[in-house]
């Protein structure tokens, strides 16, 4: 292999490396995920937990669990309410609450579809827990199992238990205390409002602390929408962000086993995914914050968040979190900036920061964002969108791009020369060089001329790229039915019985038509001049970059394999269009000079 092509490879990773994993790798580090084995348990029997998922009814005997009679424990004492889940609708939740352990076992986005039907925003398997389960103490295996009463009072659903300690002969100390677990709602808000209440039955601090902790809310298993092969940081992804009081800004979370754990103060804390988050905003109280990431038999990967609250040490105590639950736009975010815009009264919550962009090219991704937006209020279809504003782009860029073309053609053109040249001085690379940059500047010739246009589309595809990959509006946005019904995911026309290596089950027909015309775009941009040395750098430019092209962008959304599809196609035009009237510019030369020149015998004119 010859150092040219050697050079080209070489540069090929480079530019792939650069574009392609710039946004994902450099701006958003991928955290690690190790699987983390969580303890046996033996199952319970009490009948109380009936209502709960498999995980739960088998996770309720450990020596700190709520509601067993085992020395150092709680009891339920009160009357018992009814384990039937319910159903609790607002205009934008339809909420699934289960009255054991005080829980949510779905939690659907009304305005947000999936799949033709609400966005199931809480991802759960059949072994999963429910979330918003709270833990004795600081532990995080054994939710509690006592089955709350409760109401529904206009926006609030209330849930309350009274639980009692065990002594160290398990018998009950009686002193009770009331656990009250109260959901708020807002009118238009996707934040919600979860109060916790432990209040004495007598007036001396509550009998409730392990090991200096007192409780530990949970949200597990994982946010929605569901997938069923584990985020892999590109075009799917979970990531927990952590912003920290008097931080300016966000910092990415990176799991050591797993796990993260830490009890700096926290203004908030978020679940990231790319189109939906979820926020938890605790109040001032010195929570320990613990995050989770591990796999199971039931999904792909299950991320939690938990909040451990110190000893509670009044008679009565009311600890009030807030939990952002919706789509990662940041209008719906940055109403909780300013009090007078949300049902709360909340202000300066900085959720938008939680939204995953560019940080030296955000600027331009808004541009782009802001015309496709306005060309879908005349069209209403993103596909055509992202098509004509790929024209529009092209257009923009035509005189960059033309004179690129019109060096390339030059450089083509002086290809003879510096074949000579090579032959000349075949063993003085040094004379070679000084020759050929005489020749460019005899020429006038810049030979970087050529790389221009490419230099100045480097921006906008890096923007362009951004934005395709986790514009909001463009979920579940079809372009042509039947073939591309949601521009965000890849457009599969077959599924396969077996798995592809690199490729997986599924067959996707636009990064085909992408690879094809990427070959196609760049074999009519050769010369039939191009010098023997430049031909294995020029074979692997033309077939290697584009296969390797379609391995990085198979899985890629659609919106996005249709826009450079589109660019591809655009520049064939451009360069047929350019390749036809530099031939006809040369055939015009030749009649010239055949004018000039009749023939052996012919004179001069």
């Amino acid at each position: 292999m010859d150092k040219n092509t050697i050079l080209a490879i070489v540069l090929s990773v480079v530019v792939i490396t650069v574009g392609m994993t710039l946004q994902t790798t450099f701006f958003a580090p991928s955290p690690t995920a190790v699987t983390q084995q969580s303890a046996p348990v033996a199952a319970p029997a009490s009948d109380t937990t009936s209502a709960l998922a498999p995980a739960q009814n088998a996770m309720v005997s450990a020596n700190l669990a709520w509601g067993t009679n085992l020395p150092g424990s709680l009891v339920a004492v009160g009357e018992k309410g009814t384990a039937t889940p319910f159903t609790f609708k607002t205009d934008l939740f339809t909420i699934e609450f289960n009255p054991v352990g005080a829980s949510i076992s779905s939690f659907k986005l009304n305005k947000h579809l999936d799949k033709g039907q609400p966005v199931e925003l809480l991802f759960k398997g059949p072994e999963s827990n429910n979330a918003f389960l709270m833990y004795a103490g600081n532990d995080k295996s054994n939710p509690i199992d006592a089955t709350f009463r409760h109401s529904i009072q206009g926006n609030k659903v209330v849930f309350s238990q009274d639980f009692e300690m065990l002594n160290q002969d398990g018998k009950t100390t009686g002193d009770s205390f009331t656990l009250t677990k109260t959901f708020v709602f807002g009118q238009e808000d996707y934040l919600f409002q979860v109060d916790v209440n432990l209040k004495n039955s007598i007036n001396k601090s509550i009998p409730l602390s392990f090991e200096n902790y007192a409780y530990t809310l949970g949200f597990e298993p994982q946010i929605g929408p569901s997938f069923t092969s584990a985020p892999n940081n590109n075009y799917n992804y979970r990531r927990f962000y952590v912003k920290e009081d008097g931080s300016s800004k966000k910092k990415q979370i990176k799991m050591n086993n797993g796990l993260y754990t830490s009890a700096k103060p926290i203004s908030w804390v978020a679940l990231a995914g790319k189109y939906f988050s979820m926020i938890a905003i605790p109040d001032a109280t010195a929570y320990t914050v613990s995050l989770s990431e591990n796999t199971n038999a039931s999904i792909p990967m299950e991320s939690s968040m938990y909040f451990s609250r110190p000893s509670i040490k009044s008679a009565s105590q009311t600890d009030t979190f807030r939990f952002y639950a919706g789509p990662q736009i940041k209008s719906y975010m940055s109403i909780y900036d300013e009090a007078s815009l949300n049902s709360f009264g909340v202000s300066n919550l900085q959720l938008e920061q939680a939204l995953d962009s560019n940080t030296w090219l955000g600027w331009l991704e808004n541009i782009l964002k802001a015309i496709l937006n306005w060309l879908y209020k005349l069209i209403p279809n993103y596909g055509v969108g992202i098509i004509i504003l790929t024209f529009l782009l092209k257009l923009a860029l035509y005189p960059v791009t033309k004179k690129g073309m019109e060096s390339t053609a030059k450089m083509s053109s002086l290809s003879p020369k510096m074949a000579e040249i090579k032959e000349q001085y075949p063993d003085n690379p040094t004379k070679q060089n000084e020759e050929i940059a005489a020749l460019y500047k005899k020429e006038k010739i810049n030979p970087m001329g050529g790389c221009l246009p490419m230099l100045v589309q480097f921006p906008i595809l890096i923007a362009f790229y951004g934005l395709l990959n986790k514009h909001f509006e463009l979920r579940g946005a079809m372009f042509i039915p039947g073939w591309i019904p949601d521009l965000s995911m890849p457009d599969t026309v077959f599924t396969f019985p077996f798995t592809i290596p690199f490729v997986g089950n599924e067959l996707h027909l636009l990064p085909i038509i992408y690879t094809v015309s990427m070959i196609f775009s760049m074999k009519i941009t050769q010369n039939a001049t191009t010098a023997g040395s430049q031909q294995g750098m020029m074979k692997f430019m033309t077939y290697g970059m584009p296969l390797m092209f379609f391995f990085v962008l198979y899985s890629a959304p659609s919106g996005l394999i249709l826009y450079w599809s589109v660019m591809n196609a655009i520049s064939i035009f451009q360069q047929m269009y350019t390749n036809r009237k530099k031939k006809a510019e040369k055939a015009e030369e030749v009649a010239s000079n055949v004018r000039t020149f009749p023939g052996p015998k012919g004179k001069r004119k």
